[in-house]
């Protein structure tokens, strides 16, 4: 027998963590419950709170939320347009509160074309800027690991699922061409049942 014909064993994958809705929830609220930094403008927490809304409702990529204009928003649909990877277009529903907070940062900032998020300086918000921006909250809140803007969109997708969501409808919410990477997150919750089973 030569090395060749030796199987290698299979490497388990990693599950993603995912956050839980109370600490979705605390993370959303934190914008509007800390203080303002001092010459900070007064739509700035309008805006990180639209950001955070977003990201958890719609399960988007970091560089998909970064570029996003107003005219991607489509109210009458309550969907946002998004170019993913490999420039490929999909139409992603996004949920009220998302749209509320929106709605409540652009009249805020006063934000009517070009960039959906904008920095102090009003130009687009860039990838680094969001990351700082949930590096800062999460700084504020209780939770015990290190969130990344890919965890919320984890939480999105494995959230939906424990609701009853069909995996194939998740896929194309997330945007994958193949629905073996959305599969991970059916190992997620069937965790998340396993463990809530041991608890009870």
């Amino acid at each position: 027998m030569c090395s060749s014909d030796l199987q290698l064993p299979k490497l388990e994958r990693q599950l993603p963590v995912v956050l839980t809705l109370a600490q979705i929830e605390q993370l959303i609220e934190l914008p509007h419950k800390l203080p303002r930094e001092k010459q900070a403008p007064a739509w700035l927490p309008f805006r990180d709170a639209a950001v955070l809304e977003l990201f958890y409702s719609s399960g988007l990529r970091l560089a998909e939320l970064a570029d996003l204009d107003v005219r991607d928003l489509n109210k009458f649909s309550d969907s946002v347009r998004v170019l993913g990877k490999g420039s490929k277009e999909r139409l992603v529903p996004i949920g009220s509160l998302a749209l509320k907070a929106i709605e409540a940062y652009r009249n805020a900032a006063k934000v009517t074309e070009g960039a959906l998020f904008v920095s102090k300086l009003r130009t687009r918000l860039s990838t680094r800027s969001i990351n700082n921006l949930l590096k800062k909250y999460l700084a504020q809140s209780d939770i015990p690991f290190n969130v990344t803007p890919h965890k919320l969109r984890h939480s999105f997708a494995t959230h939906l699922l424990d609701a009853g969501a069909d995996l194939r409808s998740v896929q194309a919410l997330l945007g994958h061409s193949s629905l073996s990477t959305t599969q991970i997150y059916t190992h997620v919750t069937k965790e998340r049942l396993r463990d809530a089973y041991d608890r009870a």
